[in-house]
Parts: C-alpha cells; sequence; structure tokens
C-alpha cells in the first residue's frame, strides 16, 4: 500500500493565516455587535420586549428662535403671530355686542333697585349668558358672579360693575393685543425701542396732546418710556413684560390722557400728562446754564431747592451713565423719579445704592456719619448749630429697626415705610431741617386751619 503523501508544511501555515483572516472583523462592526447586545438585554432586563415610549407623550414646549440668516423662517414666523393676534382680536367684543349684553343686562334686571344700581340675580344673570352669544360664555360663570357678589340681601350683583368688569376684561386683551404688535422678539417683552414706538403711534389717539408740539415728541416719548423702565425694570435688562405693564397702573394713567376735560390737577399729578413732562424738560433746559444739552455736577447742584449735598452729588456721577462727566436727559429722568417718589421701593433702591459706597449690601454706622458730615456742614454755612451725629443716628436706627442691629438693608428700608424719610435726612438739607422741625410745622398747620375756621364762621 503507498504511503499517503504529507502536506507540505508551508501549504499548511498558508491555509491558517486565510482561515484567521476570514474570521476578522473591522471595530465599527464589534462596537455594533455590542451595542445590540447591550440594547437586548436591557430590555429584557426591564421588562421584556416593551419598548417604554412614554417620553413621546411630553408636550414640546422649546422651539428655536431664527438665527439671523434664516430670513424665511423669520417671516414665516412674524406672520403667524400675526395671524394669531388677528384671531384672537376678533375673539374679543367689539363696540355692537358690548352695546348689546348691556341692553340684555338692562332688560333682565331684578327689583328692588338698591340704591341707586339696577341689580340683576342669579338665575337672570345665566339667562342673559344664554342669549349674549358664544363670545361672552367666560363672562357668564359661577366663579366671576361669586367675586362681584358683596352685601345684597337678595343674592344679587350690581348690573354696572357687572358690566364694568367685562369691559375691563376687553380693554385688558386688546391693550395686551396692542403691545403685542410691537413686540418684535416675540418674547412677551418689550425693549426699550419698542414701547418709544407704542407711545409715539399712541400720541395722535391722546386729546391731552394735541397742543404738545412735533419737535417735542421724541422729549416726550423719551419722558415717559423712562418711568415704565425705571420701576418695572430694576435689574436694568433693557426689556419689560408686557405682563408686567398690564398689572401696573402707568398705562391707566397714560391712557387717560383720553379724556378731553382731564382737570387741572390731575394733569399735575400725572407724569404722562404735557404739562408734567414740559415741568419736567423745562427744570433740565434751566439746569443746563451752558446749553451744550448736559449736566455738570454745578448745575445739577441747582436742582430743587439747591440743598443736596455735594457729597451725595458726588455719589451721582460715580455711579450713574455720565459722559465726560455729564449727565444726559436720560439719566436726569431717573434722577428725578427717585427723588419724587421716595416712597418707592425703585426708587429707594436707586438712592441706596448711591449711599452704599462700598457695595456691601447694607448701611452701617460710618456710612451714615459720611453723608450726615455735609448736611452738618451745610448747617454751618447757613449760620445754623450742628446737629449731634449720635442724636440723629439713634432716630435712624429706631425709624427702621433693623433685623441687624449695626446694619441697614435696603429690605430693612422698604419695610419700615421710613425710607423716604431716612434718605431726606442724610442726602437733602432741606428734608433734614423738614424732618427736624416737623412739631413747629404739624403745629403752624394746625393754627391756620384754625384760623380758617375762624374766619368761615
Amino acid at each position: 500500500m503507498a504511503k499517503e503523501q504529507q502536506p507540505h508544511w508551508s501549504d499548511v501555515l498558508k491555509r491558517r493565516l486565510d482561515n484567521s483572516r476570514k474570521g476578522e472583523r473591522s471595530e465599527e462592526e464589534v462596537k455594533a455587535e455590542e451595542t445590540e447586545l447591550f440594547t437586548k438585554y436591557y430590555t429584557e432586563w426591564k421588562g421584556g420586549g416593551d419598548r417604554d415610549e412614554s417620553y413621546k407623550n411630553i408636550p414640546r414646549f422649546y422651539y428655536r428662535l431664527p438665527a439671523e440668516d434664516e430670513v424665511l423662517l423669520q417671516k414665516l414666523r412674524e406672520e403667524s403671530r400675526a395671524v394669531f393676534l388677528q384671531r384672537k382680536s376678533r375673539e374679543l367684543l367689539d363696540n355692537e355686542e358690548l352695546q348689546n349684553l348691556w341692553f340684555l343686562l338692562d332688560k333682565h334686571q331684578v327689583p328692588p333697585v338698591s340704591g341707586e344700581e339696577a341689580m340683576i340675580s342669579y338665575g337672570a344673570y345665566l339667562q342673559v349668558g344664554e342669549k349674549a352669544g358664544p363670545k361672552c360664555k367666560k363672562f357668564f360663570t359661577a366663579r366671576v358672579y361669586a367675586k362681584l357678589l358683596h352685601s345684597d340681601p337678595y343674592g344679587r350683583i350690581s348690573i354696572m360693575q357687572f358690566f364694568n368688569y367685562v369691559m375691563r376684561k376687553v380693554w385688558l386683551h386688546q391693550t395686551r393685543i396692542g403691545l403685542s404688535l410691537y413686540d418684535v422678539a416675540g418674547q412677551g417683552h418689550l425693549r426699550e425701542s419698542d414701547l418709544e414706538n407704542y407711545i409715539l403711534e399712541l400720541i395722535p389717539t391722546l386729546p391731552q396732546l394735541d397742543g404738545l408740539e412735533k419737535s417735542f415728541y421724541s422729549f416726550y416719548v423719551c419722558t415717559a418710556v423712562r418711568k415704565f423702565f425705571f420701576f418695572l425694570d430694576p435689574l436694568r435688562t433693557g426689556k419689560i413684560k408686557i405682563q408686567d405693564i398690564l398689572a401696573c397702573s402707568f398705562l391707566d394713567d397714560l391712557l387717560e390722557l383720553r379724556d378731553e376735560e382731564l382737570s387741572k390737577e390731575s394733569q399735575e399729578s400725572n407724569w404722562f400728562s404735557a404739562p408734567s413732562a414740559l415741568r419736567v424738560y423745562g427744570q433740565y433746559l434751566n439746569l443746563d446754564k451752558d446749553h451744550n444739552g448736559m449736566l455738570s455736577k454745578e448745575e445739577l447742584s441747582r436742582y430743587g431747592t439747591a440743598t443736596l449735598t455735594s457729597v451725595f452729588l458726588d455719589r451721582v456721577f460715580q455711579e450713574c451713565l455720565t459722559y465726560d462727566g455729564e449727565m444726559d436727559y436720560k439719566t436726569y429722568l431717573d434722577f428725578v423719579l427717585a427723588l419724587e417718589n421716595r416712597k418707592e421701593p425703585a426708587a429707594l433702591q436707586y438712592i441706596f445704592k448711591l449711599l452704599d459706597m462700598e457695595n456691601q449690601g447694607y448701611l452701617n454706622v460710618f456710612s451714615l456719619n459720611y453723608f450726615f458730615r455735609a448736611i452738618q456742614e451745610q448747617m454751618k454755612l447757613h449760620g445754623q448749630e450742628p446737629v449731634s451725629f449720635q442724636d440723629v443716628k439713634d432716630e435712624i436706627f429706631d425709624m427702621v429697626k433693623p433685623k441687624d442691629p449695626y446694619k441697614i438693608t435696603l429690605q430693612d428700608l422698604v419695610n419700615s415705610c421710613q425710607g423716604d424719610t431716612v434718605t431726606s435726612i442724610l442726602i437733602d438739607l432741606n428734608g433734614f431741617w423738614t424732618y427736624e422741625n416737623r412739631e413747629v410745622l404739624v403745629a403752624n398747620d394746625n393754627d391756620s386751619s384754625n384760623t380758617a375756621d375762624l374766619d368761615d364762621t
């Protein structure tokens, strides 16, 4: 029998190398297999093959704003917002529908009349709701009725109060839509330029501003806008929420100028009136002695009764925005709003920042002494005997009653309701003199009133 020929060793080695190469896999294939196995075993461990897809039920809450170069997306967003606001506007009651609602309410009034006011019962109220139409449905609920129900022995509400409630709601929605049209960013807030455009286009609709020269419009708009931003943007972000504008009373004051028969007293007390705006701008021009359109520290020192201390004015020019050491009209408006509204938290925040020289977040005895020394120096210049700082310091701490007996925070000033008095004592000689002689002034007022009573008799 012939002996079987053995394969050469080199052939065997080649076959083994070929087989090993066939079994090799790329790194991507290995990773893919690992991922597949991990997913398989993890799903089994979580409870079988059913995949948890509950995340799909979460509503989308973030929508990326189009970038500046995405012109088509920006246009689409603007158009969709405009259509949305138009639809919302059509959902509001118009004048004819409001008039029809009033006739229905008057027709369903329930006797007896309470004083001079017509009343309506809950049953009649529901009947009016059924006849008034779908737009009025949201006003005819038990919640609204209960909100307007007061002390009527028959459980009725005033027709006039209910109608005013509806009018107020309609006005708020109309105003919100109107403001939203100026919200260029579409984020529910207005920038300074947005609010300026809104007020500028509002001026022709306000009869009380008919007498304003068009050349004064830009100064009027600046004056009006600063009040909104001073009080509603305390962090100076450069934008205000539309919701905050609607919630405050400033818009009511502004739209009060629609009244053609607004009294002189109301005009003088309204920051947005023509006399008030002209007064503030006129003061600015009178202070600007060199007529360069800006105020230096020396020019500002004549503000009001010209009794603000130089130390306080130094702090104003250190902290506030100036141009080559001089103040422009916009910065001046913030200054005026702070000093004319010292009881308000925003005004106290403005002044507190100036008093808090080291930005510590509180006023201590050193801070109080630093500012009051300037008051003492002014008293000497006017030939008055300076008051002891120790006495004033004790009175200030007694008035404020701070949580920490050695430190007065802004919140302490606000909580004490004495912030206007404390700040006046520290920055204004006339304010300190008024506080120091308060008892004499009250006595003089009483004597004057008694004399007036005698004259009347």
